[in-house]
């Protein structure tokens, strides 16, 4: 697949209960396994996978009005108001999304590159694989 057909393939979003739905272009910048405390929390688990892209590419289609969003405008999780799945987090004084990888229907043609915040991981997780470790971004 060439990067034109990467970039002009959709993939769809969704929460767990389906209400919140949001399409993205599968054009992702980048990806990453977070261990940061914040994420770990936000997630229930030992790390957030998740892939960068402009917060300009997506857009919530279905369930906008049911969203729940901890923070502010340039720095926020976003959640269905609903279920409570985590969608995204809008990062970087609100230029980019952070999509939660779990919540794509699709298979997106990224993959985490790297652990970041791995200074902060849960201590009874083990990461078995050879990807680079960050201690912190």
């Amino acid at each position: 697949m060439t990067k034109t057909d990467e970039s002009s393939r959709i993939l769809t979003g969704r929460c767990e209960c389906g209400i919140t739905r949001y399409p993205v272009p599968d054009a992702f910048l980048y990806a990453a396994n977070c261990h940061c405390s914040n994420c770990r929390a936000s997630t229930g688990s030992a790390f957030k996978p998740f892939a960068g892209i402009e917060r300009g590419k997506l857009e919530v289609v279905e369930g906008a009005e049911t969203l729940l969003v901890w923070g502010d405008d340039n720095e926020n999780h976003t959640r269905c108001g609903i279920c409570g799945s985590l969608l995204y987090s809008v990062v970087r004084d609100g230029a980019y999304v952070h999509v939660a990888m779990g919540l794509l229907a699709e298979d997106p043609c990224i993959r985490p590159t790297e652990y970041i915040f791995v200074g902060s991981k849960a201590p009874w997780f083990e990461i078995s694989d050879n990807l680079p470790q960050s201690e912190e971004y």
